[in-house]
Order: C-alpha cells, then sequence, then structure tokens
C-alpha cells in the first residue's frame, strides 16, 4: 500500500527505472501488461527528453488537468501490437480541445504492470509531470474499477487512441457505460488501445486517487533489487501472505472480448509439497483457491512471482514448470468500501463469493504472513 510519507517531487532517472518497472510488475497482480516493452520505451523517453518530473497530486493548482492513461485490452495482444509515443500527443490534443486547456500532468490509471512504467513515454511525450498517484493501487481488467469511480466522480470523456491513429470520443452515462463502449472499440481496433479516461483537474484527484502510488513502485523494486533473499524481503516490505511456493503443472488461458482469460495451477514443494492452489485470471489474478478454499480475492492484491529472484509473473508470460511463489497482501482501504467492494470485489466478477480481507484468512488457514 502507498506510504504517506512520499516527497512533494522528485525525478525518475534511467537508473531508477528498472526498479520502478519491478515494483510496477509486482502490483501489477499478472495484469496492466508485461514490463518489458514498457521499460524499453521509458529508457528511451528518459534519454530523449531528460530526467521525468514526478508531483504529489498536492503541488499541482487547483484547474490544472490531469490526463489519466492507460493501455486497454489483452495483455497478449500488447505484446505484439505496441503503441506509439504520438498516440498520447493525439489523446492530449484531444483533450485540450475537449477541456479548452493544455494537459497539466499526466497519471497512470494503473501502476500496475506496463501501464505503471509507460506513463513515463507517455508523460515524456507531452512534456509535463508524471503525478506520483494512479486509480488503482495495483492493476484491474474492467474500465470503470478506477477510484474515481468509486469516489463518485463524473466519468465526462473518455477519449481512445489505436495504433492506426483513429481516436475516439466517448461521453458515457456512468462507470459500467464506460466499460461496454470502451471494450467494444477496443476489440474492434484489435484489442488493444490507448486510452485516457476520468478526466480531472487537480482538485476533483484529491482524495479520489490512490497517492504516493509510484514512489511505492519504486520502493518495492529497489527493495528486491537489494536483498539476500528477495521473496522474503518482498513480503516483509507488503506484509503479504505466501500462498504457495511451487511449480507451474497447469495452464488454461485463452483471448477474447479484450480480455485474457483463465486458469494456473501451483503444486506445492518442499514444505508445500502435497498442495495444490488455483488461480482465476481475467487479465489479473482474481481468484486463489486451495480444495475449494478461497486463500485470497479481489479487490486484494495477488501476485506470482520467481520464488528465487522475486520478480513478478505476468499472466501472458506464465509457463508450464516454472519455479514460482504466489503471495497475497491488502488493498488501499478505498477498495475495501462497500462502493468499491461493489465495483472490484469478487461479485463484480460473477463469483459468488463474499469478500473476506487477505490478512483475514492467512490467520484462520495459518498461511505464512
Amino acid at each position: 500500500m502507498p506510504q504517506a510519507d512520499t516527497p512533494e517531487s522528485f525525478y525518475l532517472r534511467e537508473e531508477d527505472l528498472p526498479a520502478f518497472a519491478a515494483g510496477c510488475a509486482v502490483l501489477g497482480t499478472g495484469g496492466g501488461g508485461a514490463v518489458d516493452t514498457g521499460f524499453l520505451t521509458a529508457v528511451k523517453a528518459i534519454q530523449q527528453h531528460g530526467p521525468l518530473e514526478v508531483r504529489s497530486i498536492n503541488s499541482f493548482d487547483d484547474d490544472d488537468i490531469i490526463v489519466p492513461l492507460s493501455g486497454v485490452g489483452a495483455p497478449t495482444v500488447s505484446n505484439e501490437m505496441v503503441s506509439s509515443d504520438d498516440d498520447a500527443v493525439l489523446i492530449g490534443q484531444e483533450v485540450e480541445r475537449l477541456m479548452g486547456r493544455k494537459p497539466a500532468a499526466v497519471m497512470s490509471s494503473e501502476i500496475g504492470g506496463s501501464n505503471g512504467i509507460s506513463a513515463v513515454p507517455w508523460a515524456a511525450s507531452l512534456g509535463v509531470p508524471l503525478v506520483d498517484a494512479d486509480g488503482m493501487g495495483r492493476a484491474f481488467p474492467e474500465v470503470q474499477m478506477v477510484s474515481m469511480n468509486v469516489a463518485g466522480l463524473e466519468v465526462n470523456y473518455i477519449v481512445l487512441c489505436d495504433v492506426v491513429g483513429n481516436v475516439s470520443t466517448l461521453r458515457p452515462v456512468d462507470g459500467p457505460w464506460s466499460e461496454r463502449l470502451a471494450r467494444a472499440l477496443c476489440v474492434a481496433s484489435g484489442s488493444g488501445v490507448l486510452m485516457a479516461d476520468y478526466i480531472l483537474n487537480a482538485a476533483q484527484a484529491r482524495g479520489a486517487v490512490i497517492e504516493g502510488s509510484v514512489s511505492h513502485a519504486l520502493r518495492i523494486g529497489r527493495c528486491v533489487q537489494d536483498a539476500a533473499d528477495p521473496v522474503a524481503a518482498l513480503i516483509d516490505l507488503l506484509g503479504a501472505a505466501r500462498l504457495i511456493t511451487g511449480k507451474i503443472i497447469d495452464i488454461e488461458r485463452h483471448t477474447g472480448g479484450g480480455f485474457v482469460r483463465g486458469s494456473v495451477v501451483v503444486e506445492g514443494l518442499g514444505g508445500d509439497r502435497g498442495r495444490m492452489v488455483r488461480l482465476e485470471v481475467q487479465n489479473e489474478n482474481l481468484i486463489a483457491l486451495e480444495d475449494g478454499q478461497v486463500l485470497a480475492s479481489v479487490p486484494d492484491l495477488i501476485t506470482v512471482v520467481d520464488s528465487q529472484t522475486a520478480t513478478a509473473i505476468s499472466t501472458e508470460t506464465l509457463r508450464y514448470g516454472q519455479r514460482v511463489t504466489i503471495l497475497s497482501w491488502p488493498c488501499h482501504p478505498l477498495w475495501r468500501t462497500p462502493r468499491g467492494l461493489e465495483i472490484a470485489g469478487p461479485r463484480a466478477f460473477g463469483y459468488d463469493i463474499t469478500y473476506v480481507a487477505t490478512e483475514e484468512i492467512a490467520h484462520v488457514a495459518s498461511i505464512p504472513a
């Protein structure tokens, strides 16, 4: 969870990007896209434009326009159909036309995965700072699953740009309609687009976004880089429960409707021998189950990491035989409110499951925390 003691501003330099990308991958909960391509474009952006300023939401004037950006679609597609810097520029131009003002900053809609690290080149291409915040504190698969929606802000505009350069502007009536309409355009564009949603000013953003998430991702990446035992260090920093350590023995995965859906089965090794845990996936890891018992569920974070390096493994890069550890830890408190659970709890994804906090399950099930 993002920490409160974050600086008002700092700069992301090229040497910071490996840690930032690693932290974004951990917060991606399997989704948001693999960070590899985003990392390379971020390096290129810093080399071309210089260090990128990262500023807290409180450092902006009330009427400064903040543009939340994210890649939307199936992560398996985004690996092959990479957006260009021009997409962010085209969206910035459309936002200026709609709002009557140039964007003052870019904010990642979700800090998790490629959408976290890719905010670096998006902001650099527009020549504006990056906000030390995001709309999720993790990654979620659907457009309406953002903190701005939980806070009750009006959707106003959604602007999408595809790899061909088509720019589409929507004015949906609410969050669910924003998902339906944006997803339809995304599928029509090959299941991959860049999107600005919940375009807002700084005054509206305060209290409606997850603050400090860029700083938090950096802390996570540096913790793993510097540790003798990366998995143990990650567990300690996040206050995570270790659900199982083992190897992947089965993967079922398909792409359709703008999502990657499927399941992954991990068979325990060492002290977990004889156990099996199954993950249910919709871009992100949604539910962890063992013998029908829920070990963790959305909106809490569930991430698969390499058992030796603690490198997070995205859903589209999971492979048979990988030695992995599954971790889960608490989400931002906003997601545990009734409104948050309505938008992104288990039932929002069609599971007939009552949400129970990860730390409560870990205590009852004697899962090492």
